[in-house]
């Protein structure tokens, strides 16, 4: 099993990254929310992989931290209908905490709001998922060597995207605009910081 693959980043998509190392190039499938956070073509990236096997393929994902990486896995292997390319729509379309949030707070709604999901598979998730969020491995802050940037703190992060629904955003205009603030601020900006970013 490929749990991390790190080397020069020569191509990217917002949904692939072509990553060589030790003189091979490998295809990786991304979610949007980790393309966002690549490094420009030419430098080092480190990401966290799942790799997926079927009878007649076997395809690397890869994510910017360990607990996208485990959140997708729980997506591929515990929800009932829902493969590799739907989870990564789902992790293209909202952020993992956003997902998160959605799960624990039964938003049926928002999830179905993501591309190839229904009413009733957004009910799946809810149902198979809201007692596993727990298991999702959290990485302690600074144990994480890769050089795409860090995720805010969650709670600034939600309580960001929060603000921005009051103020009439759409949940996934929110996160996305939320996304990028983290980028420009760094992952322990405050929620006022991220709001202001945001704005901008």
């Amino acid at each position: 099993m490929i749990v991390t693959i790190s080397g020069k980043l020569i191509e990217a998509t917002p949904l692939q990254a072509i990553i060589e190392t030790g003189g091979i190039g490998y295809e990786v499938n991304i979610p949007v929310t980790t393309a966002e956070r690549l490094p420009d073509i030419g430098a080092t990236v480190r990401l966290h992989t799942l790799s997926v096997y079927r009878e007649d393929s076997a395809t690397l994902f890869g994510f910017a931290e360990r607990e996208e990486r485990d959140f997708f896995r729980l997506l591929v292997e515990k929800v009932s209908g829902v493969g590799p390319r739907i989870a990564l729509s789902i992790m293209s379309r909202l952020s993992l905490t956003l997902l998160r949030g959605a799960i624990m707070n039964g938003d049926a709604a928002l999830l179905s709001k993501c591309p190839g999901i229904g009413k009733k598979t957004a009910e799946r998730l809810i149902i198979e998922l809201r007692d596993k969020i727990g298991a999702v491995s959290v990485a302690p802050t600074g144990s994480s060597s890769t050089p795409v940037t860090g995720a805010a703190a969650p709670s600034a992060q939600q309580d960001a995207i929060d603000a921005l629904m009051a103020l009439g955003y759409k949940p996934a205009d929110a996160d996305k605009a939320v996304r990028k603030a983290v980028e420009a601020a760094g992952k322990n900006a405050a929620t006022e910081e991220l709001v202001r970013l945001a704005l901008s």
